[in-house]
């Protein structure tokens, strides 16, 4: 009943739930002196950066706009990664960013002169691949086989190191501090000569240190392990972790029909709203529904786009499910909001917040004007003509 005045659908971030996992990693930072940072490909909601900024040291890109918005809207620390680099984009890059790290040797050597004339003011890194494998799906695997990411031992190339401070070494995916610790023994394996020479080493995301059951007290003990033995500052960068289960999907059963089971097709979508669904995948949870068979009522759940596959999942309930009935797709804070499409025309979810004092306020609804504006020049016409005559000046020319 909370949700039902609420258009749909619509996000919902808990504040609650938000300074919860904060807590966590604050305890976490003081604890051990490291430094944790919100990786923005996970979730860039700016509205909600004031609950978190206090807890945090910064926030971690892979893109110029992730940068801006981490610079405008965060504060602190601004590391930015990216696979390569442009001429033009590494300064647009330097202007928003503290930390910026490089893919490989060749990148570092292309743009030496631009760190020699910045390493005053920024601090460089080297994004580096162990081979040590630890996650399932090959999709989220950065150390995979022909892992575009990061640069193996037999690519390193020490003089870069003259023009570094750190090393970048992302892993893991949701995963255990027994998962990095096998990790990190795998970087010390390999890249260990040169930990001593580095100011900061930085364990990339997949960090899972919100949810029940991470041994908080090993990841403690390999940071301060790490920051003692090559006497260096370890920085983790995790983006579910900061935001897990702190967050829900509100969407209206719009049809239930039958084709050999029974079918509702609801006010959302797996390939535009929720695309790890179909991209990790996975069957995000929904309140008070179960696995198939395990109620009473079995129902495939079907999105709204034209995709055969657009489907969610199937659930049980205790009660047939009714046109009009709002259903609850549970932690999706994460990877959705930054991930939403206009596939097929379809309206993008409204964005709320439901404070700890019980309110909820709506903070963005999205309409037609959203969906042309990414295909095309915002003022139409006016801009086509202005194209088409600079065309024509051109061909003259």
């Amino acid at each position: 009943m909370l949700y039902d005045a609420i258009p749909t659908p619509c996000f919902i971030i808990e504040e609650d739930s938000i300074r919860s996992n904060a807590a966590i990693l604050e305890s976490v930072r003081r604890r051990t002196g490291c430094h944790i940072l919100l990786a923005l490909k996970a979730f860039s909601t700016y509205p909600v950066f004031p609950m978190l900024a206090p807890s945090l040291d910064g926030v971690t890109c892979t893109s110029v706009h992730e940068a801006r918005l981490g610079n405008e809207e965060f504060g602190g620390e601004i590391h930015t990664y990216s696979p390569a680099y442009t001429e033009s984009g590494i300064l647009d890059v330097l202007r928003y960013s503290s930390h910026i790290t490089f893919n490989t040797p060749q990148q570092i050597k292309r743009f030496q002169s631009t760190i020699k004339e910045w390493h005053h003011e920024k601090s460089f890194g080297l994004r580096i691949n162990p081979e040590h494998s630890e996650v399932d799906v090959a999709m989220y695997d950065p150390c995979a086989p022909f892992s575009r990411l990061g640069t193996t031992i037999s690519n390193f190339d020490p003089d870069c190191l003259a023009y570094v401070d750190g090393f970048l070494a992302h892993m893991l995916c949701e995963q255990s501090a027994e998962a990095l610790d096998r990790s990190v023994a795998a970087i010390e394996s390999k890249f260990g000569p040169y930990l001593s020479s580095l100011k900061w080493l930085n364990l990339g995301g997949g960090h899972h240190i919100t949810s029940n059951g991470y041994n908080i007290d090993l990841l403690c003990s390999i940071i301060e392990r790490l920051q003692t033995s090559y006497d260096l500052q370890v920085i983790l960068e995790p983006g579910e972790a900061v935001v897990a289960e702190s967050g829900v999907l509100v969407a209206e059963v719009l049809d239930v029909m039958h084709n050999d089971m029974d079918i509702a097709i609801v006010g959302t979508s797996a390939s535009t709203h929720m695309p790890d669904v179909l991209e990790m995948p996975y069957r995000p949870d929904i309140t008070g529904a179960a696995k198939p068979n395990v109620k009473s009522h079995t129902y495939r759940i079907g999105g709204m786009t034209c995709l055969a596959g657009d489907v969610i999942g199937d659930y049980s309930f205790d009660r047939p499910l009714e046109i009009g009935q709002r259903l609850i797709f549970e932690d999706m804070a994460m990877y959705t909001m930054v991930k939403t499409t206009t596939f097929n025309g379809i309206e993008l979810p409204a964005i709320a917040i439901h404070y700890s004092d019980g309110r909820i306020e709506c903070i963005r609804q999205f309409d037609y004007s959203d969906f042309k504006s990414r295909l095309g020049p915002v003022n139409g016409k006016k801009q086509h003509i202005m194209a088409q005559e600079q065309y024509e000046k051109t061909s003259v020319g």
